[in-house]
């Protein structure tokens, strides 16, 4: 895999995709998956007790499955202090009664039941899981490797890893600080190979991060992995040391502002969300919080959002990452109202954004944007490269790129201006004057800033169109690399 491959968040909204692995051990390993994090939670169980390893804040999915495989939860095992999402952990044992594991040198406001290094749990009388220390994502992370009855006795079977070992990757050393990357990196790579070291080949992986999370360094594609795979392909396992931190340093780029919130948030020990619905709005009441400097956002798609809104709303579409770019680009307290078609959109949306620690929307209204203005409604035109290359050769526009600076830097349209989606909040004064046609990867975060733009009083061009066409259809792209820079900035 590229060790500087960029991460792009997973796109799906907040689908849970259960998978079931039945190997002839006669375990059952449910995988539940919250794509717009990026993020995977574990059910293990035997057909009789289960244990469950870095659940997510919304534990209804978690209770949901044992219900229905009719297991009894005992252990909650935590991997680490999670940065992209607030844990279910504390609320999934009080409601159920398990025990909470998490690591004893982890400081925390709440009563757990401490784990060390080296230590082994029996869950029912056939599973053994043993918690490996693997800092390098945290100084504290612990990955769990479960082993079961066999015909020649306990038998490694998997091992679920957290932050720690992803597929093709690993997680990303530098959310506790600058000041300690470089210890944390080096960490990680000889954490990487303690697994390899102590693990079977044929052992599973189960990694928390790597889906689309910007918990990871880098992404690969893979679905499924075992340390025999990861020892043949992993940069981690197949580098030096050295070669390892250089290229993974180097990749590395932007991660979503909400992070700060979230460790101070689960080593206080967050409780069961409450996704009940809040109080309705109507068309009077959304322009009052508009004007009040609040958060009013239209979760329909980007092409509705184009043809017509209530003025001075955002659009953060349910169709993407949602959650991920709201966290990232709101100031952090500020009231939320959620448009939404239905009242699934809206506690869709209420679900994802639990997750990260939004826990109350401040209103919310279903229905389309003649419900939500008491006038007219705004709207902005879209439109492919295809036809910003047409423009240019007719008149100057601005074209503004809402790519992250590492996006920007590998290629850019000539004369573009960069101002990276989760700044233009508090830069959409710095847009210039003129045309604004506003561009990113594929078309969602162009929708979100082109919002941003319109509510600051302007009337831009979203492109809804994928960046690898850019050069296709006849637009000169630079980079550092190339001599011709003209007209870039790297703001």
């Amino acid at each position: 895999m590229n060790a500087n491959k960029k991460i792009e968040p997973a796109a799906p909204a907040s689908a849970t995709v259960e998978a079931q692995q039945q190997p002839a051990d006669g375990l059952t390993v449910r995988t539940l998956e919250t794509a717009s994090l990026g993020d995977r939670t574990y059910v293990v169980h035997d057909g009789d007790v289960a244990l469950v390893v870095d659940p997510q804040r919304d534990i209804d999915r978690v209770l949901e499955v044992l219900e229905a495989d009719e297991v009894r939860l005992t252990h909650v095992f935590e991997t680490h202090i999670h940065n992209d999402y607030v844990t279910g952990g504390l609320a999934l044992a009080q409601a159920t009664g398990a025990a909470y594991l998490v690591n004893a040198q982890d400081e925390v406001s709440f009563d757990r039941t401490p784990i060390v290094d080296g230590e082994v749990v029996e869950v029912g009388s056939r599973m053994r899981v043993r918690a490996i220390s693997t800092p390098g994502h945290t100084f504290t992370h612990l990955s769990y490797a479960l082993s079961v009855d066999g015909p020649d006795g306990q038998e490694p079977y998997a091992v679920f890893t957290g932050g720690s070992l992803l597929y093709g990757a690993t997680g990303r050393p530098d959310l506790l600080g600058e000041e300690h990357t470089d210890a944390l990196v080096r960490h990680q790579h000889a954490s990487a190979h303690k697994l390899a070291e102590q693990l079977p080949d044929e052992a599973e992986v189960y990694p928390t991060h790597g889906f689309g999370s910007f918990c990871s360094a880098t992404q690969s594609d893979a679905t499924a992995s075992t340390i025999g795979e990861e020892k043949r392909s992993n940069p981690v396992l197949t580098q030096d040391e050295e070669s390892y931190v250089r290229e993974l340093l180097e990749g590395l780029g932007a991660w979503p502002a909400y992070y700060v919130h979230m460790g101070p948030a689960n080593a206080a020990g967050p409780s069961a969300p409450d996704l009940s619905p809040v109080q309705e709005a109507d068309a009077t009441e959304l322009r009052r919080r508009i004007e009040a400097g609040e958060w009013v956002v239209d979760l329909r798609n980007r092409k509705a959002f184009a043809a017509g809104h209530a003025p001075g709303t955002f659009n953060f579409g349910l169709d993407g990452a949602f959650s991920t770019y709201l966290g990232w680009l709101i100031e952090w307290g500020t009231p939320v109202t959620l448009l939404g078609e239905t009242p699934e959109d809206v506690a869709t949306a209420q679900r994802e954004l639990v997750r990260i620690g939004i826990d109350r929307p401040a209103a919310q209204s279903t229905g389309g944007p003649q419900d939500w203005s008491d006038g007219d409604l705004g709207g902005f035109a879209t439109a492919s490269f295809a036809d910003l290359a047409q423009v240019r050769h007719h008149r100057d526009v601005v074209v503004l790129d809402v790519r992250r600076a590492d996006e920007f830097e590998g290629a850019a349209i000539a004369a573009a201006v960069n101002i990276p989606i989760h700044e233009l909040p508090r830069r959409v004064s710095e847009v210039p004057a003129g045309e604004v046609w506003v561009h990113c990867a594929s078309g969602y975060r162009a929708s979100v800033a082109a919002s941003f733009v319109a509510a600051a009083g302007r009337n831009p061009v979203a492109i809804d169109d994928s960046f690898e066409n850019a050069e296709k259809v006849g637009l000169h792209l630079v980079s550092p690399e190339s001599d011709d820079t003209s007209g870039r900035s790297d703001a």
